[in-house]
This record gives structure tokens, C-alpha cells and sequence, in this order.
């Protein structure tokens, strides 16, 4: 019993920390956080189960393609599964979620693939690691430091790579997305066989763990660059906001930033104040989307932009 608890302990607290460290990082429009665990829970069970089950078909196609008369089947088995399906099939089981996804309202670029794409790893990196960590026979302590700090993590920046691509493809051309997209699971795929490959050698593994340190590092300066260049577009479209009288000129020197929109004083009913600001900020988003939305959808975009400003008309007693 006291194994399964410490099993699951090990496995939910980190992942969760870093779940809730991710949706705090995203400081201009943060996402329902019932959104967020929509998609963990997607990595924790969906992909999860649907690896499961494709898995042994994946073997058995791979085991016809590849002769394996120079190496034992057990060896073989192994290595493939780690290195060749591991990639394929976990980054597609966990990405085709965060794709269908992307069509959601609440889908708005960059930096909302970044954030769902980590929560599904994570989901499926907490679910793996249980697994791993209640079936090990020796050294669980060091077992339960190398998956949480290097293969959890794994998981939750090679999908929120695929989920740059598909945040960054959002409004752009069908050209585009079919150009993008693919080099996005690509991408994540490429990570996560790097990863595997690496530290099924030991005389590679050293690198391994190199590699995902540098790329963990290069995936928060992404993630810091979009929100920053988030930022500067909502502090754009407000700026034409105040000139139309929508908002109050003097909020521009709030609402753009995350520490001042913080203050107290600025915004007089300090209850409705959270509300406003969400209201300007997403406005500003549907603005700058509005740019790039195909001609049918165009409208769903200005009903919203109208809602949003007569909802901060409401917020503001005009």
C-alpha cells in the first residue's frame, strides 16, 4: 500500500506544480483553467488508452518492415518500441487531441498551443510515471528524480512544440496549416526520438539528459517571446480602443501589463475589475484575429468584438 501511495504521490504532485507553474506563465489571457485539465486529462487517460491499443499493431507492422535476422526479437522489440513507436504513436495519440482542439474559440494562437500542448504531456507524463514508478523493483528515488525532472518533461515540450505549430498555423491560409502542422508532429516526434535514442544507450544518456536540459530552456524563452509579442498586440488594438472612447486613455498604462493591471486605484469598482480586464484583453485578441479569419467566420468575430465592447460600456457605467 505505502508503495502505490508514494507511487502516486510522485507522479501527481510535480505534474500538477508544473501544470499550475505553465498556466501562470501565460499572464495576458490565461486560459479556463477547466479547459487546462480538459486537456491533462486527455494526456492522463485519452492518449493514454489509445497508445495502449495501437501499440501492439504498431509492433507488428514495424517487426514486417524491418528484417531483424541480425538481432534477437526481444531486443529488437525493445528498441523499436522505445525509439521508433514510442515517438510516433505517443505524439499522435496525444496530438490529435490538442488538433481538434485548435478549432475551439478559446484556441487563440501561440501561446494557448504552448499551454494545452504541455498540459496534455504533462497528463500523459504523470499517468506514465505512476506506472513506471509502481512496477520498479530498485533505486525508485532515483527513478522517480530522473522522470519528473527529464521524461515528464519530455512529454510536455515536445506536445507544446506541435502546439506552437498549430497556434501559429491558427489563422493563417489552408496552405499554410498543411504545410506547418505536419512539420509541427514532425518536430515533436524528432524530440521525443532524440530523448529515447539517447538514453537507451548508456554511453549516450549523458546527452540525453543535456539535451532535454537546453531544450526545456529554449521552450520558456518561446514561451516568454509569445507572450511578450501577445502583449504588444493587445497594448496595439487597446490603443485604437481609447481612441474611440471605449476605454478610458489613462487604462492603456495598465491593462498591457500584468503587474500594474494589479493596482489598486486605477479601475474604481475594484470587485468588476478582473472582469474588465479580461473583457479588454480578450477583445483585443478578437481584433487582431479578426485580421486573418477566413471570410465565414467573420462574423462570429465581430459579434464578439461588439459584445465585448458593450459588456466593458456596462463595466465601466457608461
Amino acid at each position: 500500500m505505502s508503495a502505490i501511495i508514494i507511487s502516486l504521490l510522485a507522479a501527481i504532485i510535480p505534474m500538477f506544480t508544473y501544470l499550475l507553474i505553465i498556466w501562470l506563465m501565460d499572464k495576458n489571457e490565461r486560459e479556463p483553467y477547466g479547459l487546462v485539465l480538459v486537456n491533462f486529462f486527455w494526456g492522463a487517460f485519452g492518449a493514454i488508452i489509445l497508445t495502449l491499443l495501437f501499440n501492439p499493431l504498431f509492433k507488428s507492422i514495424l517487426n514486417l518492415i524491418i528484417p531483424i535476422s541480425q538481432y534477437s526479437y526481444t531486443r529488437f522489440s525493445d528498441l523499436s518500441g522505445a525509439i521508433i513507436i514510442a515517438p510516433v504513436l505517443e505524439e499522435f495519440t496525444k496530438g490529435i487531441f490538442l488538433f481538434f482542439f485548435s478549432f475551439s474559440k478559446n484556441f487563440d494562437g501561440v501561446v494557448d498551443g504552448l499551454v494545452y500542448g504541455a498540459a496534455i504531456g504533462l497528463g500523459f507524463g504523470m499517468t506514465e510515471n505512476f506506472l513506471y514508478f509502481i512496477t520498479a523493483k530498485e533505486q525508485i528515488f532515483l527513478l522517480i528524480i530522473i522522470r519528473t525532472l527529464f521524461s515528464a518533461l519530455l512529454h510536455a515540450t515536445s506536445q507544446a512544440t506541435f502546439g506552437i505549430f498549430i497556434g501559429y498555423s491558427k489563422f493563417k491560409p489552408l496552405s499554410v496549416k498543411l504545410l506547418l502542422i505536419p512539420i509541427g508532429y514532425i518536430t515533436a516526434v524528432l524530440i521525443h526520438f532524440i530523448w529515447n535514442f539517447s538514453v537507451s544507450y548508456s554511453e549516450l544518456t549523458i546527452l540525453g539528459f543535456m539535451f532535454m536540459f537546453f531544450y526545456i530552456i529554449i521552450t520558456i524563452i518561446i514561451f516568454k517571446i509569445a507572450v511578450k509579442l501577445e502583449g504588444q498586440i493587445i497594448y496595439k488594438e487597446l490603443i485604437e480602443e481609447a481612441e474611440n472612447g471605449v476605454i478610458p486613455p489613462e487604462h492603456l498604462k495598465y491593462l498591457p501589463y500584468v503587474f500594474l493591471r494589479k493596482r489598486s486605484g486605477w479601475f474604481l469598482e475594484e470587485r468588476k475589475r478582473k472582469e474588465y480586464i479580461n473583457s479588454t484583453v480578450l477583445l483585443a485578441l478578437r481584433k487582431s484575429q479578426l485580421q486573418y479569419v477566413p471570410e465565414k467566420k467573420r462574423n462570429i468575430y465581430l459579434n464578439d468584438i461588439v459584445y465585448l465592447r458593450t459588456k466593458i460600456s456596462v463595466l465601466l457605467n457608461k
